[in-house]
């Protein structure tokens, strides 16, 4: 369906053509004067110019020009040129009742879908995740359904930090603890033990306590560098080893991600892509995009447009050792091999944007990629507590994810058994539920790009705006629908009638919204707009419940539009709630 304003649009092209204007000056926008109408058009004053008139004489030669008034019910001329509009309440509630007729709900599906692969998550193995991983999963992840739902082919990367430094760190110390495990025999050659050497929980302790060590003892570190380098060389048992290290870490991670409701459909890391390095380092070599520089192999990226200093991508260093630069490099030339995207997204921390600067130029002066692949680089700001510092346990350490869900969900368990709105029984799950909206609503109604304070009080809280306001009015919806079904009422979807108040007109603007909200989210990658309108839509229908009486209204013709238009309502925020990576419980 077209979006409704431009439906407003195409009648001014009209009245604008019609008034010997050109149809460019035409242009409609929301109002932001709702007390004096609803949409308005400022072409009159830009046309001013163009034609030699005054602002108001124009608008009035176009206002005039209307004569159809089945979509734009209102039109005024105001000075010193505006032209205030207000829609036909009875082609808004044809539009409404189209848009839920719709599978889709309004939302034209793209003609061009496209292969969009988002590399976000960025769990290190062997390592928990912390609060410091929140915001890449999540936004991430709403990033992917948005594309999802608006039809391109969307592919979610974990992207693994899964090779280097830390495996050589946990090899060692597993090494001093247990010499005699049959992975250390450098003689032995049968079949390497199914299960793994260590839990999930021994291993989580093995890295920091080797990591420590490293910075105290220089012998310490050598040895775990050289198992490292033994382990990428193809060391039997150290590689049993990583595999190890690999299926305990990932199952472990796997099961917090589902409780974050966050899915990957690629499971791939750093190790995935050690193959390309040699062959990519020898291209870039021998057809002259890389030089050496004090013994450092570099891709030279500055630009003449540069009002500060962009340093070279450096692909070996003078040991030889590849970066983060050599295997991000190598991990575009896997996904362009093997997927052939036609964008890669990157939603990862905005203190790396100077990485990722000179990696997609690499990329795009080296021809990594082809000419029209989008890299797109969605920095995130910093998750923080009160103190305006990042987010930490009362003891003033990096706060596990595991803990700070289990934290939210225990606030919410406690306000629903206070409330009694809930079955004893069924407390628990929906305290899981509402917590969940309670942290991503909370991050993703910030834009991005900004620091935000994660503030527990106000994020659990059933007012404001917040998850679980959000969840609470899906839950009202449903439980009106609910009481009508028990009646022995049967809902008439597609059968909303014009509005019989201001409250239920405002209500259905915002409704008929939703298509040009979820597609313009997508376009600037921006889960925060959906947020926004998901919570002026609840507001707005939290008004029009307030003032409305819908199952003791007497007019059953109007009664089922109020049940139609409430479905609608709740439909839409479902589906935006989604969007968003959570759901709603049938009760609260």
């Amino acid at each position: 369906m077209k979006k409704l304003i431009e439906v407003i649009q195409d009648e001014m092209v009209k009245a604008f053509t019609a008034a010997g204007m050109d149809a460019s000056f035409a242009r409609v926008s929301v109002s932001n004067r709702p007390d004096l109408c609803e949409y308005q058009c400022n072409g009159a004053m830009a046309a001013a110019k163009t034609y030699h008139k005054a602002p108001i004489q124009i608008a009035e030669t176009v206002v005039s020009a209307v004569e159809d008034h089945s979509v734009i019910g209102e039109i005024k001329a105001v000075k010193p040129g505006f032209i205030n509009m207000k829609i036909n309440p009875a082609f808004l509630a044809e539009y409404l009742s189209d848009m839920q007729k719709d599978p889709d709900l309004s939302v034209e599906k793209t003609t061009n879908p496209k292969t969009i692969l988002v590399d976000y998550g960025g769990a290190n193995v062997a390592k928990p995740l912390h609060v410091g991983h929140l915001r890449s999963a999540i936004i991430g992840e709403s990033i992917k359904r948005m594309g999802r739902f608006m039809g391109h082919h969307m592919i979610g990367d974990v992207h693994l930090g899964d090779w280097g430094l830390q495996m050589g760190l946990i090899i060692t110390e597993l090494r001093e603890r247990r010499p005699d495990l049959v992975y250390f025999d450098e003689n032995y050659e049968g079949e390497y033990p199914k299960e793994a050497p260590f839990t999930i929980s021994e291993l989580e302790e093995i890295y920091p306590c080797a990591s420590g060590k490293s910075k105290e003892d220089e012998a310490y570190k050598e040895r775990a560098l050289n198992a490292t380098l033994e382990l990428q060389q193809g060391r039997r048992g150290y590689r049993a080893l990583w595999n190890h290290i690999m299926h305990v870490s990932v199952t472990d991670l796997k099961k917090n991600y589902d409780n974050l409701d966050v899915h990957f459909d690629l499971w791939k890391g750093e190790s995935d892509v050690q193959e390309y390095i040699p062959g990519m380092v020898d291209y870039l070599r021998d057809n002259g995009y890389a030089h050496y520089d004090q013994g450092a192999l570099v891709v030279d990226v500055k630009e003449e447009s540069d009002t500060k200093e962009i340093p070279p991508c450096m692909i070996l260093k003078s040991d030889g050792a590849a970066l983060y630069d050599t295997t991000d490099l190598a991990t575009i030339i896997e996904r362009m091999k093997l997927y052939h995207p036609d964008e890669i997204c990157y939603v990862v921390d905005k203190r790396q944007e100077l990485h990722f600067i000179q990696c997609f130029r690499c990329a795009r002066k080296t021809r990594l990629v082809d000419e029209d692949t989008v890299l797109t680089f969605i920095g995130f700001g910093t998750m923080n507590g009160k103190d305006g510092k990042p987010f930490k346990t009362r003891e003033g350490g990096v706060m596990r994810l595991e803990r700070l869900i289990g934290e939210i969900n225990e606030e919410m368990y406690q306000k629903i058994v206070e409330n009694r709105s809930v079955k004893d029984t069924d407390a628990r799950g929906t305290a899981a539920i509402v917590g969940l909206s309670a942290i991503k609503y909370g991050d993703l109604s910030n834009q991005a790009s900004k620091d935000y304070v994660f503030d527990v009080d106000r994020f659990t809280s059933f007012e404001g705006n917040t998850g679980p306001y959000i969840l609470y009015t899906i839950v009202r919806t449903k439980s009106i629908l609910e009481r009508y079904a028990k009646e022995g009422g049967k809902l008439k979807k597609g059968e909303i009638l014009a509005p019989a108040g201001e409250s239920e007109k405002s209500l259905m603007l915002s409704v008929s919204r939703f298509n040009g909200v979820v597609e313009n989210a997508f376009e600037e990658k921006a889960p925060h707009k959906i947020c926004a309108y998901i919570y002026e839509l609840a507001n707005e229908f939290n008004h029009f419940y307030h003032e409305t009486k819908i199952l003791s209204e007497e007019d059953q013709a109007r009664k089922d539009s109020y049940l139609a238009l409430l479905d609608l309502v709740r439909e839409v925020l479902e589906t935006c709630i989604d969007l968003l990576g959570f759901s709603a419980p049938e009760r609260m």
